[in-house]
């Protein structure tokens, strides 16, 4: 989905540009950033949610400081791709948005290695937008 269509099916919207959200939404992402932290290496599928949602949190404060409202994550996507001009992060988020979704709602199953580079993946991300 490009940002285009995200925007005619009104899956994301133009707002004020708001930097007063980003404080307290930035202490309840540091909380799970910390959270993942502290789990035993064996818990990783619940590391990787928490920091999958703590990096879409953080794109959710970067657009609403740009002055949009998205409401799925697939327009974050377009959003990094299209607005941010942020390509291989648009790319590497929809991945990263896929192996969530799959463990979330498929029960997929991954080695500790390939863990390992999703959990990875998402701390480069999160530095990149923190």
């Amino acid at each position: 989905m490009d940002w285009n269509q995200c925007l005619k099916k009104r899956i994301a919207k133009e707002v004020s540009k708001d930097k007063s959200k980003s404080a307290s939404f930035k202490e309840i992402i540091d909380v799970k950033i910390r959270s993942a932290g502290v789990l035993p290496e064996d818990l990783y599928y619940a590391k990787i949610v928490l920091l999958y949602d703590a990096l879409r949190t953080l794109l959710e404060i970067t657009a609403l400081q740009e002055g949009y409202k998205i409401y799925n994550h697939e327009c974050y996507t377009a959003f990094l791709k299209e607005i941010l001009k942020m390509s291989k992060e648009g790319d590497l988020f929809d991945e990263l948005r896929k192996v969530r979704n799959n463990i979330n709602y498929y029960g997929m199953q991954l080695s500790h290695q390939e863990a390992s580079e999703v959990i990875k993946q998402l701390k480069a991300l999160i530095l990149k937008f923190k």
